[in-house]
């Protein structure tokens, strides 16, 4: 799961106008895989090339419990969900960021091969729909275009900067299943992961502060 992650954060965007921005949840939504690849960095977190792994994802990741356990991530929920709280003053758009967190580890668990934990140890979770691309690769798209749709149904303001976060996430994903895969998993792979997230990030922020959400009686207002 790439850019079906961000499927929670058009939902979260547009329920909520008084929340957090697009930006925001593009961060919440990605948030444990930005810490991946940043703890990976250092050695702390740790992922090997395997062209077995599955069908179409050749990573093994093999050790990821600061990140991706149940336990992990409910605890990165919670923390992002309290600052956004305090920040925004809004109880509500905490709850809504924490849960844009937590569904990534429900993504994964639909999609990865048994690699995910409760709190660390032996046993580990994952349908694997990456082994059957014909149900994974609809299921990606199907439910980003569907988050697309109900966000710019909800919302008002210029088509240029949509169409061009849409392009970009489908390009990023196209080199995602398509792209040669790395031989073996290093500095530049973390890198080009943590690039990938900023830049959609930053389109994320640049639709964000362009559009506007419709209230009752039909006047648009700036979402917050």
């Amino acid at each position: 799961m790439f850019i079906g992650h961000f499927a929670p954060a058009f939902v979260a965007a547009a329920a909520y106008s008084r929340g957090p921005k697009l930006g925001t949840y593009f961060v919440a939504a990605q948030l444990v895989d930005w810490a991946f690849f940043a703890l990976a960095m250092i050695g702390v977190e740790k992922m090997r090339i395997d062209p077995d792994a599955t069908v179409m994802v050749p990573f093994d990741l093999y050790y990821m419990p600061y990140t991706h356990s149940l336990a992990a991530v409910g605890a990165w929920a919670i923390s992002f969900g309290i600052v956004i709280a305090i920040w925004h003053k809004d109880t509500i758009a905490g709850l809504l960021s924490a849960v844009v967190v937590a569904s990534h580890w429900v993504l994964d668990w639909l999609t990865h091969a048994p690699d995910l934990t409760l709190a660390g140890g032996d046993k580990v979770y994952g349908l694997g729909l990456w082994n059957h691309p014909e149900i994974a690769m609809p299921l990606e798209i199907g439910i980003t275009l569907a988050a697309i749709i109900y966000y710019l149904k909800r919302s008002r303001g210029p088509a240029i900067q949509p169409m061009v976060l849409i392009g970009a996430l489908f390009l990023f994903q196209a080199i995602n299943w398509f792209a040669p895969p790395p031989t073996e998993a290093n500095m530049m792979v973390y890198a080009q992961s943590l690039i990938a997230f900023g830049i959609l990030t930053g389109f994320a922020v640049w639709v964000g502060e362009n559009r506007y959400f419709t209230q009752r009686g039909g006047l648009a207002a700036a979402s917050l």
